[in-house]
């Protein structure tokens, strides 16, 4: 991103943040459900200062990693395996159709039943939520695949390992990123939903509170520092995949 496109991509984030501090300082809100700008930054910043803040992202980011991590390390394995035999692929599409079909957070109460209400629940449906998604995308890719690559391969005396590791995995790796970036969202989303259910701790933790006693300055900074989660993880995933992926483009 060059300083300008970066320049662009604030002016509708601070010509919001302008307008809405106006609109609380002149009384046009209430100040109780829309506190000015300045309010949340300042709640924000002590909460920073006190470690408050730090602690609850670390929770959060701590399960969303170590979600994705298992859930897409098992996906991959997955997905490169239904898209390279046929009938591996028809054994489990049935399977991770369902999966991909069901709200993940319905399956909260049944997996707290078998591990508990510590982290290992909310790590494993993050993680479930990764699989899906870069199980998906895996298959995609190798099927999207042109054929005469692996014609070629095999030509030259390429093995079943070789193909995977010289023609399959190269081959979907676009599609394997973009359903990281997916599942990376999509953890981050399912694990702050789940933290708003049961967490001790965790950015759905603090978004809960404030909203059970009314303090809107944490709920919002709550809310704002999930999205620039969200933002800095996608953006973030996109320049890697332009350095590992550089064919893509």
């Amino acid at each position: 991103m060059t300083p300008t496109s970066a320049a662009r991509a604030f002016i509708i984030p601070v010509a919001f943040a302008a307008l809405w501090q106006t609109a609380s300082t002149v009384g046009w809100l209430n100040p109780i459900l829309f506190p000015p700008p300045t309010a949340v930054f300042q709640t924000g910043w002590d909460m920073t200062l006190s470690g408050e803040l730090p602690r609850h992202i670390s929770a959060t980011l701590r399960r969303v990693f170590l979600g994705v991590f298992w859930g897409g390390l098992g996906g991959l394995i997955v997905g490169l395996l239904m898209g390279i035999s046929t009938w591996i692929r028809h054994l489990l599409e049935p399977l991770v159709s369902a999966i991909y079909s069901t709200p993940k957070l319905t399956l909260f109460p049944l997996v707290m039943l078998f591990l508990g209400i510590g982290d290992a629940s909310r790590v494993l449906l993050i993680a479930l939520v990764a699989f899906i998604f870069v199980a998906v995308e895996a298959v995609d890719g190798i099927r999207s695949l042109d054929l005469h690559y692996v014609d070629l391969a095999r030509n030259y005396g390429a093995g079943r390992w070789d193909l995977i590791r010289k023609v399959y995995f190269p081959g979907s790796l676009p599609h394997i990123f973009t359903g990281l970036r997916l599942a990376f969202s999509r953890s981050l989303v399912t694990g702050i939903s789940v933290e708003l259910i049961s967490g001790p701790d965790g950015l759905g933790t603090i978004i809960w509170l404030a909203w059970e006693t009314l303090r809107t300055e944490r709920l919002y900074v709550g809310i704002i520092v999930a999205a620039l989660l969200g933002a800095v993880a996608f953006r973030s995933a996109r320049s890697i995949e332009k350095y590992l992926v550089p064919w893509r483009d």
